[in-house]
Formats: structure tokens, C-alpha cells, sequence
């Protein structure tokens, strides 16, 4: 699994106001209004080893990674409990309880809130189209990034495809990822450790990072100390497809996922099912490329 690591910290966060998650629930709300989400609730929920999948009542799907690593302990005992959505008791819920634990500090009931939170910006797409300002492309979004020969690449995270493109390229390029044990021999030299995070995103001209910053708190902190003009992408299912709170933050690319079949993908989750098993099938990738406008609305 991907981790996508904070420059100094994997501490759980309370998401406050001014966050892009904060905003992100602000939007689905101003969009849907209180009644809408009130009315929507989830019809069943998977909390897979490799992705949370939602679906709600109107048939509209969600994802997100599954912050696994945020269980205290993997056993059947108290603090594993209290970090977990109640079983048994998440289908029938309404949407607008659940999106609560968008900010809340536990992350696996944060993960099911922001799979929730992917089904309502689906229920969007499908209600009015894709965000007014923003180009729609399918695919890859590293691929919607212009990046130039000289241009330096800051990772957030070990995205193999990434790390074999750019070493083809002899790109200059740096990765932030915690658990170094997820990187090849061949790529140790390009790992920043944290307390150098800092100063390497204050030279970065690309930034690339996983949606999974949303579920630990740290795409603030990322983002902190890009210069202006630096080209940022937010890539992976659990990047949500509304534009305003994403373009405000200066971010180029949203890489996200729309789930074209919720019942067949929740069914795949649940069998310990990932990306390999989804992906051009019940689930395609989709980008938002941002521009000025997409700052409204």
C-alpha cells in the first residue's frame, strides 16, 4: 500500500476550518444543501484491506485508501474498537452524519467519511457535470502535468510507475515517504528524510502527492512551503472531484476515481480486492486539470 508521509509529522489531525477537507464538506453542502445530504444515506459500506468503498441509496459510489496502518492494534480489543466505525450500524446512516467524521481524529472513521464524501461529489457529476473551470481528462494525471527537463519533482509517497518514469528520464526528482522499506535499493538515493522535507518543497517546481494526505492531515504542511507557480497534483481515489477547495491551493491536478458500478466494486472490496482488480472495470480514473476559474462555484 501507498503511504503518503507529513514532512515532520504522521500525527492524526482535527481537520479545522480553512482546511481542504473542512471546505471540501463546505462545498458538498453548499451544493446539495443540509436537506439533500440529510436525505442521502449509505445502503452498505466495506472497509477493504486496500480501500474503504461506499454506496449510497441514490446508487452513487465513494473511495478511499484504507488508512491501515492507523489501528492500534490489529486484535480484537478496545482501542482497536474506538478507532473503527461502528459495524452493524453504518448502513442506514445519513450522509450528513457521516461526512461529521471528515473532522474527527480517528482515521479509519475519517477514511469512511471522505468514501462518503466521493459518493456525494459523484451524485454531483451526476446531477450537473463536471465542475464549471475544469478540464475533464480520463487517465493517468501524472500525465497532465507538464514537467520539463530541468524541473524539480518532490513525491509524496512511493508511486512506482512514478519513480520508474522519472529515473528513465534522468528527471531530477526527491521522495517523501516515511517507511523506506517500500522503496527499492535503486531509489534509496532519492529519499528526503523528514526534517529535510522542508527546505526540498521550497525548491520543488512539481509536487505530486497522494490523496491519503486528506485522511492524515498533512496536504496543508505540503503545500505550505511551495513557491508560487509551482505545479501541484493530488492523485488517487481518495482525492475528491470538486475544483473550488483544491484551486484556491494553487493545486494544477486532481486525480481522482469515479465509480461507474457500486455493488460490483464494493463486492471486490470486500474479497481483499485492490486497484489492479477495479481499475477499467467497475471504476475509472478521472482528472480535474484546474485553472483561474475553477476558484468559484
Amino acid at each position: 500500500m501507498l503511504t503518503a508521509a507529513a514532512p515532520t509529522t504522521t500525527a492524526p489531525q482535527v481537520h479545522a476550518p480553512g482546511s481542504t477537507l473542512h471546505e471540501l464538506h463546505a462545498h458538498a453542502l453548499q451544493q446539495l444543501g443540509a436537506q439533500g445530504l440529510q436525505q442521502l444515506t449509505i445502503r452498505r459500506a466495506v472497509l477493504g484491506l486496500f480501500f474503504t468503498g461506499v454506496e449510497l441509496d441514490n446508487g452513487a459510489g465513494g473511495l478511499c485508501a484504507t488508512p491501515i496502518k492507523s489501528i492500534p492494534q490489529a486484535v480484537c480489543c478496545p482501542s482497536s474498537a474506538q478507532a473503527m466505525p461502528i459495524p452493524g450500524k453504518i448502513a442506514g446512516r445519513s450522509v450528513a452524519e457521516v461526512l461529521q467524521d471528515l473532522h474527527r481524529p480517528q482515521e479509519l472513521r475519517r477514511a469512511l467519511a471522505i468514501a462518503t464524501l466521493n459518493a456525494v461529489a459523484e451524485t454531483l457529476w451526476q446531477r450537473s457535470g463536471p465542475p464549471q473551470g475544469a478540464r475533464v481528462q480520463e487517465g493517468e494525471a501524472f500525465d497532465q502535468l507538464a514537467i520539463g527537463p530541468a524541473d524539480r519533482v518532490v513525491l509524496v509517497g512511493a508511486f512506482p510507475p512514478y519513480l520508474r518514469t522519472l529515473r528513465r528520464r534522468a528527471q531530477p526528482f526527491h521522495v517523501l515517504e516515511l517507511d523506506t522499506s517500500v522503496l527499492k535499493p535503486e531509489e534509496l538515493p532519492f529519499h528526503v528524510p523528514p526534517e529535510q522535507a522542508g527546505a526540498v518543497l521550497a525548491q520543488a517546481d512539481v509536487l505530486v502527492t497522494t490523496g491519503t494526505t486528506l485522511v492524515n492531515g498533512s496536504l496543508e504542511e505540503l503545500l505550505a512551503p511551495l513557491r508560487l507557480g509551482a505545479q501541484v497534483a493530488v492523485i488517487g481515489p481518495t482525492a475528491t472531484l470538486l475544483a473550488p477547495p483544491f484551486a484556491r491551493r494553487g493545486v494544477s491536478v486532481v486525480g481522482g476515481t469515479r465509480v461507474r458500478d457500486a455493488r460490483a466494486l464494493l463486492d471486490v472490496l470486500a474479497e481483499g480486492g485492490s486497484g489492479y482488480h477495479f481499475f477499467g472495470k467497475s471504476v475509472d480514473r478521472v482528472c480535474l486539470c484546474l485553472n483561474q476559474a475553477a476558484h468559484e462555484g
